[in-house]
């Protein structure tokens, strides 16, 4: 549930990087010193477009003057991992951190400070939050609002206190808003598909990325782990090295794990490829109308990675389970398999 939260910090970055722009003449000085640094680079990005490439030296050490298109929400990348920046122009920013530990280590000085050190410390906040959501999105839905509600206010309250810039008070408070709004469409998507437990599970006929056709059927007695993913979604390859962990650990167990791309027809010759060059393992299978496939519709799947679980008499077990990559997935199936 981690992506979850940088999904909605992103859709909302995109909306907002422009919304304050204007050219004061002014530039941003933005230096620092990054230890262990990951690359012989960092990269000032919004919009998915670099506003600003940085070049550290031996040391890590860095020191660049240069004008944003806009006041706003911006993404420093440093080759492997990111963090959000608020910039504007004028300000003289200071940054010292150690790459190994990211954004544990991450502190500002200067003109700036306020509002990126409030940035930082409000990621690490999220990430215990993205940690603990599946819990959270399994509450009785009183416990939910009221969760939703302390989180909310938690959020307003260390905004308030952070004393930072007038714009971004107004950004985080219309980010916290949307973040609302979208964890509760989580939650009645999660209580719906809760509903489906115990039922037996709708079927599917395929195409194998080996060849030929493969149904639900053919896995009867066993368990069936189903992945619902795209090529596209960065969120599904993610799980990808946990899922392919899982398939190594329980080898041999009578449990088979299906891959089902909703990549559309056009992505085809993509999908094809991208099973084949990645390796991928267990039965890789394509559905037949993407989004629109009547077992996606069936499941209720409006967004992904996707994961269930079925046991060997067809019966959905988890209409909506654990991902690879939570903790406590391997400790399940070894319980189930024995």
């Amino acid at each position: 549930m981690l992506c979850l939260m940088r999904k909605i910090i992103l859709i909302f970055l995109l909306a907002i990087v422009s919304t304050y722009a204007q050219s004061t003449g002014e530039l941003v000085s933005f230096k620092g010193k990054i230890a262990n640094r990951n690359s012989d680079s960092i990269a000032i990005v919004a919009n998915n477009k670099v506003v600003k490439t940085i070049k550290l030296n031996k040391r890590g050490q860095f020191e660049e003057k240069f004008e944003i298109p806009a006041t706003g929400l911006f993404q420093l990348f440093d080759g492997k991992e990111s963090t959000l920046l608020f910039l504007k122009n004028g300000y003289a920013l200071e940054l010292n951190m150690d790459a190994k530990k990211f954004d544990e280590s991450i502190v500002y000085n200067g003109n700036g400070a306020n509002e990126n050190n409030y940035l930082a410390k409000k990621a690490l906040e999220d990430e215990t939050f993205g940690k603990e959501l599946d819990g959270f999105l399994t509450e009785e839905e009183s416990s939910f609002t009221s969760l939703l509600e302390a989180r909310k206010n938690a959020t307003m309250s260390n905004l308030k206190s952070a004393n930072v810039d007038e714009s971004l008070t107004q950004m985080i408070t219309s980010m916290t808003q949307q973040e609302a709004m979208m964890l509760t469409q989580m939650y009645k998507q999660r209580q719906a598909s809760s509903k489906l437990n115990g039922l037996p599970s709708p079927s599917f006929s395929f195409e194998n990325h080996k060849g030929g056709m493969t149904k639900l059927e053919d896995f009867k007695g066993k368990y069936v782990y189903i992945d619902v993913w795209a090529t596209w979604c960065a969120p599904c390859r993610a799980e990808i090295p946990h899922l392919k962990k899982l398939e190594e650990q329980f080898k041999g167990k009578n449990i088979v794990f299906v891959s089902i791309s909703i990549d559309k027809k056009q992505d085809y010759d993509k999908w094809k490829k991208f099973v084949s060059e990645k390796q991928l393992g267990g039965v890789q299978l394509l559905a037949d109308n993407d989004w629109n496939s009547k077992f996606v519709k069936d499941y209720g799947i409006n967004g992904i990675p996707r994961f269930i679980l079925i046991d060997p008499n067809g019966n959905i077990m988890y209409s909506d389970a654990a991902r690879p990559s939570s903790p406590g997935l391997a400790s399940t199936f070894g319980e189930i398999l024995n």
